[in-house]
């Protein structure tokens, strides 16, 4: 279990993040919802320790995450895999060797310095672009993807770490709608066939109710929400997103009731 206690982030006086605790069980999938600014990224970013918690700490299976350093946060962020919402791949390198820097923390230290991998590397880097239709493209440059293509690279690179846990950070922002389906769903494989925990930032109520089984809502910093994607109420969603609610609950209601209209308006 992932196990968060009162952190906070603050900048000078400004707090990212404000007192926070949550527990995240195996196996769940969790949206993390909420306007620009709310401190999602925070979070996730504090959970990956790529930045620390100004008070709080953060656990797993009892561990002190928040106090690792050096080969043990190293470690720690193998197990604890980030996407991002600008994919951070390596444009002139190939697809296959993208997904194998998944692996670096796999390898020895002179056999990462080199780039020298393993069959072994090379094979579980192909199954796992095999997994999500990319196994096709794995010779091709990644700045020749398209986004989606590209946002699926970084996936299966994430995958190939053999993480505990996936963050995936506004993983769809920059996509249409058309991949925005094959990177949500590609996240949702991951956790139903592999048991990978997933916590996914999203803007869209749309897309947290349909892939997430609970949903934690934050606003200024603050955890305001945190239930079944059920519960989640227009006046939770105004909460949430102030003046921007009554589109993103237009936009959920209009795919759920009439799908040939959501249709039509996305293309």
């Amino acid at each position: 279990m992932l196990q968060i206690e009162a952190i906070s982030k603050q900048f000078g006086t400004t707090f990212a993040v404000r007192n926070v605790s949550l527990q995240i069980e195996p196996g769940s999938f969790v949206g993390v919802i909420g306007r620009s600014g709310a401190g999602k990224s925070t979070l996730l970013r504090m959970i990956n320790r790529l930045s620390d918690p100004t008070s709080g700490r953060i656990l797993f299976k009892g561990r002190d995450v928040s106090a690792l350093r050096g080969a043990e946060l190293r470690l720690w962020r193998r197990s604890c895999a980030m996407i991002f919402q600008q994919f951070n791949l390596v444009g002139r390198m190939d697809v296959l060797t993208n997904v194998l820097t998944g692996r670096l923390a796999h390898a020895s230290h002179m056999r990462s310095l080199l780039n020298i991998w393993s069959d072994t590397d090379k094979a579980i880097a192909l199954t796992a672009l095999e997994q999500f239709d990319m196994a096709g493209l794995a010779a091709q440059r990644v700045d020749q993807l398209s986004g989606g293509q590209q946002q699926r690279v970084a996936i299966c690179r994430a995958l190939v770490q053999e993480p505990d846990i996936i963050l995936a950070d506004e993983p769809i922002a920059s996509l249409d709608p058309r991949n925005t389906k094959a990177v949500m769903d590609a996240l949702l494989r991951i956790n139903k066939h592999f048991g990978i925990t997933v916590l996914c930032n999203l803007h869209s109520l749309d897309l947290a109710r349909s892939y997430c089984d609970r949903l934690v809502g934050m606003s200024a910093g603050k955890v305001v929400f945190d239930a079944a994607p059920s519960a989640l109420t227009e006046s939770v969603a105004r909460e949430l997103y102030g003046l921007e609610a009554g589109e993103v609950m237009e936009a959920a209601h209009v795919r759920e009731f009439y799908p040939g209209k959501a249709a039509t308006a996305a293309a």
